[in-house]
Parts: C-alpha cells; sequence; structure tokens
C-alpha cells in the first residue's frame, strides 16, 4: 500500500491501493472514489505529494468523503473494476507499459498526473488533468463531494465558494 508519510506540519491521505478499492462494496459504500494516476519518473506527481495532498484540507476531504487511490499507471496490478478485469504483464528488463486500467479511463488523452472522480459505485464522474494547487484542489473535490455539482455549474461555483461555500465546508471538515 502507497502511503504519505507524516511530516512535521504535513497532513496525510490514507491512500488505498486499486486492489482494495476494487474490493469494496458498491452496494453499501456512500463514499466516491479517487484515483491519482502517477508514476515513479513524474515530477508534477511528485509536487502533487509534496504540496497538495500534503494539504490538512485536501487530505481531509479525501480522506473523509472519497476512498482515495494512488494507482501506479504503468505498474502491474490484477483486479477487476466495474466487472473489468486489468493487469498489466511486464517482463523484467522490459520497459515499463501503460496499465490498460490507465488507458481504459484516461483514453487518449494520457498524462500524469491525472486524477479520476468516480461514483459511489466506481462509475466515472470527472477526469482532472495536470498539476492542482491545494486551493483549487480542495474545491474541485468539494463540488462533488457535497453535490454541489448537481447544483451550480462550476463557473458559478467557482464565484461563490469563497464566502459561501468554504466557511461551511471548513466546518464539516472540522478545521
Amino acid at each position: 500500500m502507497v502511503a504519505m508519510m507524516a511530516t512535521a506540519g504535513y497532513a496525510q491521505v490514507n491512500w488505498k491501493t486499486i486492489e482494495k478499492a476494487s474490493q469494496v462494496d458498491t452496494k453499501s459504500n456512500k463514499k466516491l472514489f479517487f484515483v491519482d494516476f502517477s508514476t515513479s519518473w513524474c515530477g508534477w506527481c511528485k509536487k502533487m505529494d509534496r504540496e497538495t495532498f500534503s494539504d490538512p484540507v485536501v487530505s481531509a476531504i479525501l480522506n473523509k468523503y472519497y476512498i482515495p487511490v494512488h494507482f501506479d499507471a504503468e505498474g502491474t496490478a490484477s483486479f477487476s473494476w466495474n466487472g473489468t478485469k486489468y493487469s498489466n504483464t511486464q517482463h523484467p528488463g522490459q520497459k515499463a507499459q501503460t496499465h490498460p486500467f490507465t488507458r481504459a479511463i484516461l483514453g487518449q488523452k494520457i498524462g500524469y498526473p491525472s486524477f479520476a472522480i468516480f461514483n459511489n459505485a466506481g462509475g466515472l464522474t470527472q477526469i482532472l488533468q495536470g498539476f492542482q494547487n491545494a486551493y483549487d484542489f480542495s474545491m474541485v473535490l468539494w463540488f462533488f463531494c457535497s453535490g454541489d455539482n448537481n447544483k451550480y455549474t462550476f463557473a458559478e461555483y467557482q464565484q461563490i465558494f469563497q464566502e459561501e461555500i468554504k466557511p461551511e465546508m471548513m466546518k464539516k471538515l472540522g478545521l
């Protein structure tokens, strides 16, 4: 299991493996799924780990309202997601290949870091790509987990977030 190390001043996302997340009983699950598609060589992924995922608001949202998954987009994990089996067999010395799950979710727009938000049954809701700062990322995460995506366009949401949404969000997060 991949987990960020707790360091003084840093929050910790309680990352799950894709194998664990794929075993969640979607009938009783109330949380959304969040998948961080990254690679070991991706500098922007490392920056996300250092600057965004270590933010107390981002980590609190992910831990409380999502099942957060750190997924090696070129790894060899074998699992089933929404009834489809995925595996990426690589032989020693072979160049890393994009995992079939990565290709299935991101399609032709493969880049790292990329993030996918799935509903509580594992159906794809949203894909985000590229580095995200903590403030903007917390806004996006809250937009989906709060259900505000059913009330507002994202443009409207951005206009009211700071004054109307964020105070209630912080209260619900206990921050």
